[in-house]
């Protein structure tokens, strides 16, 4: 006999369904059905917590729901949970009577584990056991306002998802797939070569290890369906444009019981008119006349938040010089920036008569404006005077 797979050793599917092991099939099925109702992904938006049970309960429904899987089943549960470190005893995998026997499915595991990936980005699996859904990715576009805040919001993608009406199962609603006489449920069968025996993919399963005798009519037996959906998504403070968001689980859907994958939003971050960003720190530009930059003064700087805050710049203060006002920067979940505030002095395109006449001055005292006004400084700390 074909040995069983390697889950039915460590689960207690008895204890998913919450019945007893002594349940009716019509019991079991009742039970299913009404966790399946209750945890359902359409039932429960956004709550991973009901998702992954959903799985759960699913994927022992496909067990103990049909009823020669149950059979064996409960043989395999009377070994023990050591008997799967062993693949059961004698079968595939293990040595038996006649010679050696080699499971191909699990030499392919082993080499497929170290030598290529699956387009989900894990080890390919056989076609018998759960099979990870695939990743898939969305662009978000969002205000800088909000990267720097934070928010919550929906994204459209399109994708596999669990077929609706049999819950992944691909039969047609009141029906279940049954076990492949031919391999007995494992999706591969014995070819005996002299000492050594091999074993292959069931052609009568295509592999699968189960046959659906009705298919569902929504999905055709594939058990997922290619919809368009919304998956609301929660994007952290601080996000940079270009980064990644990964939500789990909302991806492609699984097969064979199979977790779901993931989605990745990548965020895009549209410039703000008056800020930049420079890692956690905001960036700002200040004008200020000259006679404020020659004398010293207090300036009113705005911030992301809407309001402003005061900073006292010294006499003397250099064009492009920047300073620094603590903690007004973004936050993120590791730290949080400073405001960088440039100084730019502005020079005017048209004076009054005193004001042209106080240039000259100026410049016949041997200090001349232009001169004054250029050249750049390092950074200071902003002394805040004002502002929140």
């Amino acid at each position: 006999m074909d040995a069983p797979p390697r889950e039915w050793f460590e689960s207690d599917y008895y204890r998913v369904l919450g019945v007893s092991e002594s349940a009716s099939q019509t019991e079991i099925t009742k039970a299913y059905r009404a966790l399946a109702r209750e945890l359902h992904p359409d039932a429960n938006p956004g709550d991973t917590a009901a998702e992954d049970r959903f799985k759960e309960v699913s994927s022992a429904y496909e067990v103990v729901g049909d009823p020669d899987k149950r059979a064996r089943y409960d043989e395999v549960r009377k070994l023990g949970p050591m008997a799967g470190a062993f693949g059961g005893g004698a079968g595939p995998g293990g040595f038996g009577p006649g010679g050696v026997s080699f499971d191909v499915g699990d030499l392919s595991d082993l080499f497929g584990g170290l030598f290529s990936r699956g387009r989900s980005g894990g080890p390919s699996r056989s076609s018998t056991g759960p099979r990870r859904g695939t990743d898939i990715e969305a662009d978000l576009t969002m205000p800088f306002e909000d990267s720097a805040r934070g928010a919550t919001t929906t994204v459209n993608v399109t994708s596999e998802v669990r077929c609706p009406d049999c819950f992944g199962s691909g039969a047609a609603v009141g029906t279940a797939p049954r076990v492949c006489a031919d391999c007995g449920g494992t999706g591969a069968v014995q070819d005996n070569q002299g000492p050594f025996s091999f074993s292959r993919p069931c052609t009568s399963c295509g592999g699968r290890g189960r046959v659906i005798d009705e298919p569902c009519g929504t999905c055709g037996g594939v058990g997922a369906v290619r919809r368009p959906r919304q998956v609301k998504v929660r994007i952290p403070q601080g996000v940079r444009d270009g980064q990644r968001i990964r939500v789990k689980g909302r991806g492609g859907a699984g097969a064979n019981g199979g977790p779901d994958g993931d989605l990745y939003v990548r965020v895009h971050v549209t410039p703000h008119p008056t800020f930049g960003r420079d890692g956690d720190n905001l960036t700002v530009t200040v004008p200020v006349s000259f006679a404020q930059a020659a004398l010293g003064a207090e300036v009113a700087v705005p911030t992301l938040e809407g309001g402003t805050v005061t900073i006292r710049i010294p006499a003397g203060t250099q064009n492009g010089r920047r300073f620094r006002v603590r903690g007004r920067g973004l936050s993120t979940s590791k730290a949080t920036g400073d405001l960088m505030v440039t100084v730019e002095v502005a020079v005017p395109t048209e004076l009054t008569d005193e004001e042209r006449a106080a240039i000259e001055a100026l410049a016949a005292a041997g200090r001349p404006a232009a001169a004054s006004a250029a050249g750049s400084g390092g950074d200071a700390a902003g002394e805040v005077v004002d502002g929140a």
